[in-house]
């Protein structure tokens, strides 16, 4: 039989003594029920659960009963002694305890693709219990999504691909009919949706019916230039770094829909019947990338979205957002019922890109207070909330409340830097 905790782990000699010394004192903690013991264990990588089991005869099997696995390349330094840990330690897991949740970490190179086949049909062998799956590795996982589709009791589903290239002909193509009953939450990073059948839009989503949340990062369409979100249950929507030119509109068809958080540089439309049931939007710039015109795109959401409560945005954001060409003539159609308005002073994460330093800073400072920016720049990244901008966007609701919120999450009511 294998020895796991062996193969990953022996303490020195004087750790293990150190714990001798302390055989006699009360050890509470291996007095509690295994009930209690097995949902402590459920937080760790797998593989300092099994390290566990070198304290005491106590722990020597609890292990085994653990209903959840996290394999995180991490704490291996080679893909082979991943891959013998992976695969003794679902040979000496205990048969008859339900597997609920699993979580497979691999960026690092991965190669062969033998271990993630063998922790797939590990898991579809526990189809009817399986609640939580998470795979996250370098390469292409189309081949395995036909087999995860027999997890029919998902209700929580996070799929990421990384290290394939950034052109929408080499990500990794979601599947256009999956259907998971039970799928509650939904995280897909660098995939590419396909058009539907002679049409002009991809409608991946339709056929879950419980999908409450949704995560899509980095994704594109292929041969279209709509993405639809179509479905009768979504309400929290999350788009991250999604800033590609191959897709133009993203048609929202989602009647429960409430919240929707972008990180990223709008650079698709929003439209949809969807739009009003929108109560709160929260928007984040990472690097400024211009495709497209996203300072008039980003206008069209504040547009568009005209039900919103809850508005939070970026200092990053509002200098998109001033260089709208007259922007202070425009009136606003909508933030009617804004009761609240947040900004975040976040340091842009490589500086001011030379656009927006160019159409923002410089054009709200003077030569003096331009040349102190620069200066500035090269130890903290100047954050600057555009002069005029909040009154712009409060004034439909001047009696919405105001809150500047820090980098380090740390709010105040002033002492901001307007330009």
């Amino acid at each position: 039989m294998f020895n796991l905790a062996h193969d990953i782990m022996i303490p020195p000699n004087t750790k293990r003594a150190k714990h001798d010394d302390n055989d006699n004192e009360e050890d509470r903690l291996s007095d509690l029920p295994d009930c209690v013991l097995l949902h402590i264990l459920s937080f760790l990588n797998s593989k300092h659960a099994v390290q566990t089991c070198i304290l005491s005869p106590r722990w020597n099997n609890l292990w085994k009963y653990i209903p959840t696995l996290k394999l995180h390349s991490s704490e291996f330094r080679t893909a082979k002694k991943l891959g013998m840990f992976v695969t003794k330690i679902l040979t000496l897991r205990d048969t008859s305890t339900a597997l609920q949740a699993l979580n497979f970490k691999r960026i690092a190179s991965f190669e062969p693709q033998r271990t993630l086949k063998e922790i797939v049909n590990y898991a579809c062998s526990h189809n009817t219990q399986l609640k939580r799956l998470g795979i996250s590795v370098k390469g292409d996982i189309g081949i395995i999504l036909p087999r995860i589709s027999s997890c029919q009791a998902l209700t929580s589903l996070k799929l990421a691909v990384y290290g394939k290239g950034v052109s929408n002909c080499e990500r990794t193509l979601f599947p256009k009919h999956l259907n998971f009953p039970a799928l509650t939450s939904l995280d897909l990073s660098n995939f590419a949706f396909c058009a539907n059948d002679n049409a002009d839009h991809a409608e991946p989503f339709s056929s879950f019916s419980r999908l409450n949340n949704l995560i899509i990062s980095r994704c594109s369409v292929r041969d279209a230039s709509i993405l639809t979100i179509s479905s009768a249950t979504i309400v929290h929507l999350t788009m991250c770094g999604n800033s590609s030119s191959d897709f133009t509109k993203i048609e929202l068809s989602a009647p429960s829909l409430d919240t929707i958080t972008f990180y990223g540089t709008p650079s698709q439309r929003l439209y949809g019947s969807s739009l009003s049931s929108v109560k709160q939007v929260n928007i984040d710039e990472d690097i400024f990338i211009r495709i497209g015109e996203p300072h008039l795109i980003l206008l069209s959401w504040l547009q568009d979205l005209d039900n919103i409560k809850s508005l939070t945005v970026t200092a990053g954001i509002l200098q998109i957002l001033s260089l709208v060409p007259d922007l202070f003539n425009i009136k606003l159609p909508s933030l009617h019922n804004l009761k609240s308005l947040k900004v975040k002073l976040k340091p842009h994460p490589y500086g001011l890109s030379s656009y927006i330093r160019k159409e923002v800073v410089y054009k709200y400072k003077s030569r003096k207070e331009a040349h102190k920016i620069r200066l500035k720049e090269a130890d903290e990244p100047y954050v600057i909330i555009p002069e005029g901008i909040v009154d712009f966007l409060l004034q439909n609701s001047p009696s919405a409340e105001v809150g500047i919120i820090h980098y380090m999450s740390k709010e105040s009511a002033g002492n901001y830097p307007v330009g």
